[in-house]
């Protein structure tokens, strides 16, 4: 079975015996970044770790992954809802996501699936009726709860650091991948998808004053940090104020950090080695964010009416994201704004509890 990774190498006898020229070649190694870049690195990775589960089910078989059957395919999801062999069934959402991880390994392959033949369609409408469920959702962590994990943590270099990274993340409502990929500044490294601004107190923030990096004129700006971020939904910017206390204000941690971990350029959080307590020049993975957030909430006690496995599986990185969504008692569009959601849906489905029974509808209708 052909390794299928790259969407360049497809098999076929070139258009000429001629060796490619140094121009083309290094325009064949841009391609495969770009089209390695089509995906997030998270997205990529699940999306291969589909496709190798599949192609294994297929060898146990004895079926050849060409050309894609759609029968065949209906037959593997079914195989995965109802588990066996010392498998786990797994849940529609995974199930879903493995079907679209398969699809596009076999579109890099010139040779799409087509999901719409009722062998999949309709097995996989069966499915969603008969094993659907509402979405599990990572529990919100609101700002008294945010407050008690960063008191767990010790006043070390370490711990201002993941102090920084809880306020920055819940302030700005950002994913995992969003934090860890902040630069010092724009174009300073490669694999970075945004970076940061800080204004002091009384900066113009105006968008002449910034283009002409002038933030000393007085205003009554309290300043702040702004972000620059490529995600989900494209490039959006997101405005962190500043708190009322030093100890619990986002820019002041972050501030902290940096002067005390020496970083004026590149990564913004980087990992501190054990032996020698120095500042790495890598970056963190979004994996640390998880952990971090799932360890203080242990801590902290947080939903202490849990066992101690439903506490771990309760809590994420998107924990602080759905906290910001639940807690800012402001206009929807701003949250949606805030959070770069496309719809206001989406926003809702972050807002865990709020405006609950506010609209009584029942009343309304006269019982």
């Amino acid at each position: 079975m052909a390794d299928i990774d790259d969407p360049f190498e497809s098999g076929q006898a070139p258009l000429t015996e001629r060796p490619p020229s140094p121009l083309l070649t290094a325009l064949s190694e841009k391609a495969r970044d770009y089209a390695r870049n089509a995906r997030a690195d998270n997205t990529r990775r699940a999306y291969d770790a589909d496709w190798r589960q599949f192609a294994a089910w297929l060898r146990r078989q004895g079926l050849d992954p060409l050309p894609p059957d759609p029968q065949t395919v209906g037959l593997y999801l079914t195989t995965c809802i109802e588990g066996g062999r010392g498998h786990e069934p797994v849940s529609v959402a995974t199930l879903e996501r493995r079907l679209a991880g398969i699809c596009w390994h076999y579109r890099q392959r010139g040779e799409p699936l087509d999901t719409s033949d009722r062998h999949i369609s309709t097995v996989l409408a069966g499915i969603r009726r008969a094993h659907g469920r509402p979405p599990a959702q990572k529990e919100a962590i609101f700002a008294d709860e945010l407050l008690a994990m960063m008191a767990t943590l010790e006043m070390d270099l370490r711990g201002l650091r993941d102090r920084a990274i809880l306020a920055v993340g819940f302030a700005g409502g950002l994913r995992r991948s969003e934090i860890v990929g902040l630069d010092c500044g724009p174009d300073q490294s490669e694999d970075g998808t945004g970076w940061i601004e800080i204004f002091p107190s009384g900066a113009d923030l105006s968008s002449a004053s910034r283009d002409s990096a002038d933030v000393s004129s007085a205003s009554n700006s309290e300043g702040g940090l702004l972000l620059t971020l490529n995600g989900k939904t494209g490039w959006r910017e997101v405005e962190i104020g500043r708190g009322s206390r030093p100890e619990t204000c986002p820019v002041a941690l972050l501030e902290t950090w940096l002067r005390l971990g020496r970083i004026s350029h590149g990564p913004l959080f980087r990992p501190i080695a054990r032996k020698n307590g120095g500042v790495s020049a890598n970056r963190l993975t979004d994996k640390h964010v998880a952990r971090l957030v799932q360890k203080t909430a242990l801590a902290a006690g947080i939903r202490g009416d849990l066992t101690e496995g439903e506490r771990r599986l309760a809590f994420s990185g998107h924990s602080l994201r759905a906290g910001l969504a639940s807690s800012a008692q402001i206009e929807e569009a701003h949250v949606q704004k805030h959070l770069g959601h496309a719809s206001a849906e989406m926003t809702r489905r972050y807002q865990r509890k709020r405006d609950r029974f506010k609209v009584n509808l029942t009343k309304a209708a006269g019982l």
